[in-house]
C-alpha cells in the first residue's frame, strides 16, 4: 500500500470537507434582493429546523448569513429569495468589515412563538402584522380576552395588537358607523363576552386585559402595536381608577373628574396626554397626530418619515428594529397615524420620525424584563385604509421598507448579542 497516497488522498477529502463547512449562504437585504418579506420567512424557517442565523446589521441592509444546506438553498428559490454561496475567504472578509464599519452580527438562536390580539370576528387581511405574517409564511396564533386573562400570554414570546380599543369605546366609530349592522354586531359580541367574564361593562374588561398585557410586558414578553392599540392601551392604563367612556358607549356618563384622576405613571409611553371627551369625535385623545378632517396635511406624495441611525455595536436593539433597505419610509395614515413628541416619555427611544414636525412614528422602549414598540398608522402599503377597503395584496409589495419594519421586530426575540472577540 502506498501510504503516501492514501495520506494524501484524506488530505484532500479533509480539505474538500472543512471548505464545505466553511461555506454560506448569504440572503442579501440591500435593494438587490427579490422578496424582501420572503427572506424573513427563509430566516423563521432556518431556526425552526435548530439552525442559528445570523443577523448582519447595517451589511447590505441587514443580511442574513447561514450555513449551506440544500434545504435551505431549495427554500430560497421555493419562495422567490435571491441569495449567494461564499466560500471561507468571502465570509472572513464579510466579518472584517462588520469589524471596521457600524455594523455588528447578532444570532438568531430560536424561533418566537407568536401571538395575535383579536376578537373571534377578526377579518386576518385588515390587520399588517397579520398580513406580513401570513406572506412570509411565519406562524402565529390568535387568542382574544379570556386567553389573555387566564394567562396564556406566557407561552408566547411575541405579541401583536393592531386596531383595538382597550378603553371600551368601540374604536370611536360611533358617529359615522353606530348604525352599521358590523357595528351593532361587534358591540353585542362585546358586552356578552364582558359579562360572560363577569365584568360589568366592556371599558373595565379592557382595563383588566390592559393591564394582563403589561404584566406579559414586565416578565420578558415583547409586544409591538400598532394603529388604535398603541395610545389606547396606554389611555386604559391610565383611567384604571376613571370611567373616561360617554354614555353613548357603556350606557352612564363618564366620570366628570376623569381628566384629573388619570394616573401616568401606570402608562408604558405616553403622558400628560388631554382625553377627547366628545363622543362624535373620531379621536382618543391629543396623543395622535391624525389630522380631525381626515385630510393629510402633507399630501400622500410629501409624506414620509426618516429611521433614526444608531451605533450598531452599542445599540443592537434599536439597529435591529430599523434595519432596512433605506432610511426614508413613505408615511400612511390609520386611526393613531403617529404620536405628538410632547407626549411620549423621555425613557422612550424614538427610532423613526417626520422631519420638520413634532410627529414621531416609531418608537422603543423597555419595561421590566420586556419591551414595547409602537407603529403609528394601519398599513404601510395602503395610505389611507378605510373601513371596507379591500386587502393589500402584498406580492405586488414585496419589498415594502415599511412593512420590512414589521417583520424586523417579529424576529427580535430570536436575538442574542454575539460575543465579541477581545
Amino acid at each position: 500500500m502506498n501510504f503516501k497516497r492514501l495520506f494524501f488522498s484524506l488530505f484532500l477529502v479533509l480539505v474538500l470537507f472543512q471548505s464545505l463547512l466553511s461555506q454560506k449562504i448569504l440572503i442579501f437585504m440591500d435593494l438587490n434582493q427579490t422578496d424582501h418579506l420572503k427572506a424573513y420567512g427563509v430566516a423563521y424557517w432556518v431556526l425552526e429546523q435548530g439552525i442559528d442565523v445570523e443577523w448582519l446589521l447595517n451589511y447590505r441592509g441587514g443580511s442574513f448569513l447561514l450555513d449551506d444546506y440544500p434545504s435551505i438553498e431549495r427554500q430560497c428559490r421555493l419562495r422567490g429569495v435571491a441569495f449567494v454561496v461564499l466560500d471561507g475567504a468571502q465570509v472572513s472578509q464579510i466579518y472584517a468589515t462588520i469589524e471596521e464599519n457600524n455594523m455588528e452580527v447578532v444570532l438568531l438562536e430560536k424561533p418566537p412563538k407568536i401571538a395575535i390580539y383579536a376578537p373571534p370576528n377578526f377579518q386576518p387581511w385588515d390587520d399588517a402584522v397579520t398580513l406580513a405574517l401570513t406572506y412570509a409564511e411565519i406562524p402565529y396564533k390568535t387568542l382574544w380576552d379570556e386567553e389573555v386573562l387566564r394567562g396564556e400570554l406566557l407561552e408566547y414570546d411575541w405579541l401583536h395588537l393592531h386596531h383595538e380599543d382597550f378603553t371600551g369605546q368601540y374604536g370611536r366609530f360611533y358617529a359615522s358607523f353606530h348604525n352599521a349592522p358590523w357595528y351593532i354586531e361587534q358591540q353585542i359580541l362585546f358586552e356578552e363576552e364582558a359579562r360572560r367574564l363577569g365584568f360589568r361593562k366592556v371599558s373595565e374588561l379592557k382595563k383588566a386585559v390592559a393591564r394582563k398585557i403589561k404584566e406579559y410586558v414586565a416578565g420578558g414578553g415583547f409586544m409591538f402595536a400598532m394603529c388604535s392599540a398603541t395610545d389606547t392601551i396606554d389611555i386604559a392604563l391610565a383611567a384604571e381608577k376613571a370611567d373616561i367612556a360617554p354614555e353613548v358607549f357603556d350606557g352612564d356618563p363618564a366620570d366628570p373628574d376623569c381628566q384629573q384622576k388619570l394616573d401616568y405613571s401606570k402608562t408604558l409611553v405616553f403622558e400628560n396626554f388631554i382625553l377627547e371627551m366628545n363622543p362624535l369625535v373620531y379621536e382618543f385623545s391629543d396623543i395622535d397626530t391624525t389630522p380631525l378632517s381626515g385630510i393629510p396635511r402633507r399630501g400622500e406624495a410629501n409624506d414620509y418619515f426618516v429611521l433614526f441611525d444608531f451605533a450598531a455595536k452599542y445599540d443592537p436593539v434599536p439597529t435591529m428594529l430599523t434595519q432596512d433597505h433605506t432610511s426614508v419610509i413613505k408615511g400612511f395614515m390609520g386611526q393613531t397615524t403617529g404620536f405628538h413628541k410632547n407626549r411620549v416619555k423621555k425613557s422612550v427611544i424614538i427610532l423613526g420620525e417626520v422631519e420638520g414636525t413634532d410627529e414621531v412614528k416609531y418608537i422603543h422602549g423597555n419595561y421590566g424584563k420586556g419591551t414595547f414598540t409602537f407603529y403609528g398608522g394601519h398599513d404601510p402599503e395602503d395610505y389611507r385604509h378605510l373601513i371596507g377597503d379591500p386587502p393589500t395584496e402584498l406580492s405586488l409589495h414585496k419589498n415594502s421598507p415599511g412593512y420590512r419594519l414589521i417583520l424586523n421586530n417579529v424576529l427580535f426575540p430570536a436575538a442574542k448579542k454575539k460575543e465579541r472577540k477581545t
